[in-house]
């Protein structure tokens, strides 16, 4: 396998995942239940988005086209996206973001430091810099959870809701190919295979304090890791993308 394509798409994969999900928490601003939680949203949004515009402004360097940051965020078609399908899931109630947001950021926190690791400089540097903001998000859906799970009946029910619905699927986070296992034999990218058995271990401690339970296992999502999306990626883009599309040659 090429290196040099395969590096790309790896980093397409990690900017794309920051990049749709810090849109979906952007949808949240002036939304928050209270002030304080709109801009920590709001923070964790533009957290996400700064991880993801240094990944792909290292992406355009690597492909060596003339691309940048901007050209890979607003100007690729949805079959070219590759965020797993977690990220594109719906806000839904607040239990169902903070559901999706610990998920997300578990993973995120054990892949990051592992890619600090990484014999790659740039994403070694990269993955440092992130890990630090990680950590925040991480601890901030996580009490979050603990809180509304062990609050009222109300929010108990909500929050055991929203975590049976995003709960399938946080397996495609683990999913692993050809560009995956050529880049880990280099000592490039990240052995998730690792970390999975930690990670389910932190997620089951969190639920425990929380007061719920674990939901059961059922079907698993994938496809989004090669660009086959849910039917939300569409209306996703025509909103990221429509004043870049519209104004193709503006600068700001």
């Amino acid at each position: 396998m090429n290196t040099k394509k395969a590096l790309f798409e790896y980093c397409i994969r990690i900017g794309d995942n920051s990049m749709i999900l810090g849109h979906r928490l952007s949808e949240l601003c002036s939304r928050g239940p209270i002030l304080e939680e709109d801009i920590a949203i709001t923070n964790i949004s533009l957290d996400l988005f700064g991880q993801c515009r240094n990944i792909l402004t290292y992406a355009g360097e690597v492909e060596g086209k003339g691309r940048n940051e901007d050209d890979l965020a607003y100007h690729r078609p949805e079959h070219e996206f590759r965020s797993v399908l977690l990220t594109e899931q719906p806000n839904g109630h607040f239990g169902t973001t903070m559901a999706r947001q610990m998920l997300f950021s578990v993973f995120h926190y054990y892949f990051y430091k592992e890619l600090s690791k990484s014999n790659d400089v740039h994403l070694a540097a990269f993955a440092a810099k992130s890990l630090k903001e990680t950590m925040y998000h991480m601890r901030h859906s996580s009490e979050w959870i603990i809180r509304l799970g062990d609050g009222t009946e109300e929010s108990h029910e909500k929050m055991q809701e929203g975590l049976n619905k995003m709960w399938s699927y946080r397996h495609e986070l683990f999913e692993k190919d050809a560009v995956d296992e050529h880049l880990i034999e280099l000592g490039i990218a990240v052995d998730t295979a690792k970390f999975k058995d930690a990670y389910e271990k932190q997620l089951e401690e969190i639920i425990s304090r929380a007061t719920l339970e674990i939901p059961e296992e059922g079907w698993r999502a994938t496809g989004g890791r090669i660009g086959h999306h849910s039917e939300y990626m569409g209306h996703i883009l025509a909103v990221f993308q429509s004043l870049a599309r519209a104004y193709p040659d503006a600068k700001w």
